[in-house]
C-alpha cells in the first residue's frame, strides 16, 4: 500500500499524507479571496478533511493565509517568523530557512523562498519560506517563490515537488514561478514526481479564463524537454497522486 498520497485541493492547498502524518499546506477553503472567486473546484469542507496534524503556512499573502480557513482546520501551524503575531497567538511554531520541526514521524524543514514578505496592503511582514516534509520519502512544497541560489541543494532530498506554475491573473511577476521557471526548478531539484499547483483555481469575476489549464500543460511539456526522467502529474482540484 502506498504510504504517500498527495491531494490537490486547489491553488496552494495540498493535503500531504506521509507515513500516517497528515499535513495541509496554505489552506484557503472558501469560495472567495477578497475580490477573487473560485472558478475551478468547489469550496472545501474542513470537516471532511479528517485529522490534520499540522498546517504548513508558507507566507502571509491572502491567497495563502486565510484566517477563517485556519480557524476551521484547527490544527497547529508551522509558519514563517511573524506568523504567530499575525495569528495573535495560538499553537504556532515559527521557522526560518534551515530550521526544522518534528511532526510525528515526519521532519519538516523550512527552505528559502524569494517572494514579497508583506501582507498587503498594510499588513504584517513575515519572511516567506517553503518546506520539505521528510519521512520515507521527501516532499517539497515551494509556497510562492522564484528560482533562488541553492535550490539545487534540494537534489537528492526530494522525491516529489509541488511547484507553483502560475497565479490568478494574466501574468505573474517577480517572486513567482511561471511554467518555464518551474520547469527549470524541476531540472535543478530532480524529483521523481512533479505536481503543478497554484494555477486555475481563482480568478477575478470578469476574467473567468483563470480556470485555464494552459500553465499546467505548458509546464508538463517543458519538463519533458528539460528533465525527461521526471514524471509530471497534472491534477484537478480534489484529485490525488500516490507514491
Amino acid at each position: 500500500m502506498s504510504r504517500t498520497r498527495i491531494t490537490w485541493l486547489g491553488h496552494a492547498t495540498v493535503l500531504l499524507e506521509l507515513d500516517g502524518v497528515r499535513l495541509l499546506t496554505d489552506p484557503v477553503l472558501g469560495r472567495h479571496i477578497g475580490p477573487l472567486i473560485r472558478v475551478s473546484g468547489g469550496p472545501v469542507d474542513a470537516a471532511q478533511l479528517g485529522r490534520i496534524d499540522g498546517v504548513l503556512l508558507s507566507h502571509l499573502h491572502a491567497d495563502h493565509a486565510d484566517p477563517g480557513s485556519l480557524k476551521r482546520v484547527g490544527a497547529p501551524v508551522i509558519g514563517p517568523s511573524g506568523a504567530r503575531d499575525w495569528l495573535r497567538g495560538g499553537d504556532v511554531r515559527e521557522l526560518s530557512a534551515g530550521d526544522e520541526v518534528q511532526v510525528g514521524s515526519v521532519r519538516v524543514i523550512a527552505t528559502p523562498a524569494v517572494h514579497d514578505d508583506r501582507r498587503r496592503p498594510f499588513g504584517k511582514h513575515a519572511e516567506p519560506i517553503g518546506f520539505v516534509a521528510r519521512g520515507s520519502v521527501g516532499a517539497y512544497f515551494a509556497g510562492d517563490t522564484d528560482l533562488f541560489d541553492g535550490m539545487d541543494d534540494l537534489r537528492g532530498a526530494v522525491d516529489v515537488a509541488l511547484l507553483p506554475v502560475w497565479g490568478w491573473g494574466p501574468s505573474v511577476g517577480a517572486g513567482h514561478l511561471d511554467p518555464q521557471r518551474a520547469a527549470q526548478a524541476v531540472a535543478m531539484i530532480g524529483p521523481k514526481l512533479a505536481i503543478p499547483v497554484h494555477w486555475g483555481t481563482f480568478a477575478l469575476p470578469w476574467a473567468r479564463d483563470g480556470a485555464s489549464d494552459r500553465p499546467a500543460r505548458e509546464f508538463a511539456e517543458l519538463v519533458a524537454e528539460l528533465a525527461p526522467a521526471v514524471d509530471v502529474r497534472v491534477l484537478r482540484p480534489g484529485e490525488s497522486a500516490e507514491l
